[in-house]
Parts: C-alpha cells; sequence; structure tokens
C-alpha cells in the first residue's frame, strides 16, 4: 500500500512504517482478544476493587446486540431517530 506516519510520546517523536491492517476494533479486535485469552488461560484477574480473583478462561465473551429497532436521542436529546 503505502506509507504512514505513526506520532509517539506525546507528539515528539515520529516513524514512517508500512500501511499494515489494523487490528484496533471490530471482528478482527474480537479474535485478537480471544486468542490473547486462551494464551493467558490460567492466568487470574482481580475484579470488584481487588476484593476477588477470577480466573481468565471462566469470563464468557460478550456477544454484539442487535440495535435494529431501537432508539438514539438526538439534538441535545430533544429529538429522537429509530436505528435501522
Amino acid at each position: 500500500m503505502g506509507k504512514v506516519v505513526k506520532v509517539g510520546g506525546r507528539g515528539t517523536t515520529r516513524k514512517v512504517v508500512d500501511e499494515a491492517k489494523e487490528n484496533w476494533s471490530g471482528e478482527s479486535f474480537k479474535e485478537y482478544q480471544r486468542k490473547q485469552k486462551e494464551a493467558a488461560g490460567n492466568e487470574y484477574v482481580s475484579m470488584g476493587r481487588g476484593t476477588r480473583k477470577v480466573k481468565l478462561s471462566d469470563i464468557k465473551e460478550t456477544k454484539k446486540t442487535d440495535t435494529k429497532g431501537r432508539y438514539v436521542s438526538m439534538g441535545r436529546g430533544t429529538g429522537r431517530r429509530k436505528l435501522e
């Protein structure tokens, strides 16, 4: 593809790199998250302000909810629009 400028360190450094497929959102990120979770399956995570701990393998995957037919507020909350 082309070259991309990546800015880091509070805008003080710049790197020019080849453009690559990003995986920070969408289905590709879900797959990345699934692989990371499987790799660290027996690790514990603290939850509830550190009052309990849970294995990563015990945490369920979140489902994508359907937004069809729901309403979204518009214009400072005075109007609404139905999602299709």
